[in-house]
């Protein structure tokens, strides 16, 4: 039966910080509850990843990076939902910026800004002037799966622990049959 840890082996994220991304480990002590587990990089997108391992579809959150822009500013916003629900970008999350146009970010430079590979990007060790967009579904949830800023770690929080991540604010944002 599919579980929040599935059958991985999990360790403390403080003993095993050369399997995660360096701003990943960097941030270890904002995240104490956090434990990593090994996967196989090629199964690190979400439905591979939970066939593969057991995982519950709705333990686990997925983080994306968008860029709002009004006029010449511009501001990037990790939004991080369950992996069974959709974020409302075009709508809630575009208001919420303030932007006039949102999309997706560039994938290479959002590598490059988070030291963090696509598939990979995590809410923990984000870029301090970048927003962390959570929907309170997540916190809801206490502990769920994230990314390990590489493909081939995930990692299990409190999602307390990251509502209180300096940058986080916790919002409605997943999609419903009302804004969908």
């Amino acid at each position: 039966m599919p579980s929040l840890e599935g059958n991985l082996s999990w360790a403390p994220l403080a003993e095993r910080l050369d399997d995660v991304a360096k701003p990943v480990a960097d941030a270890v002590n904002t995240v104490p509850s956090a434990r990593v587990a090994i996967i196989d990089p090629h199964l690190a997108d979400t439905a591979a990843f939970c066939d593969a391992y057991d995982v519950d579809p709705a333990a686990s959150a997925n983080c994306v990076v968008v860029t709002g822009r009004r006029g010449e500013t511009k501001t990037t916003a990790a939004v991080l939902v369950l992996a069974t629900d959709k974020a409302d970008i075009n709508g809630v999350v575009r208001r919420h910026l303030e932007a006039r146009k949102i999309s997706f970010a560039d994938q290479s430079e959002t590598e490059v800004e988070s030291g963090m590979v696509r598939g990979g990007i995590t809410p923990v060790g984000l870029p301090s002037d970048w927003k962390l967009l959570i929907d309170e579904r997540v916190v809801a949830r206490g502990e769920v799966l994230v990314g390990g800023g590489v493909r081939g770690a995930k990692i299990i929080v409190d999602a307390t622990e990251l509502a209180g991540l300096p940058q986080a604010e916790v919002l409605t944002l997943a999609m419903t049959e009302e804004t969908s």
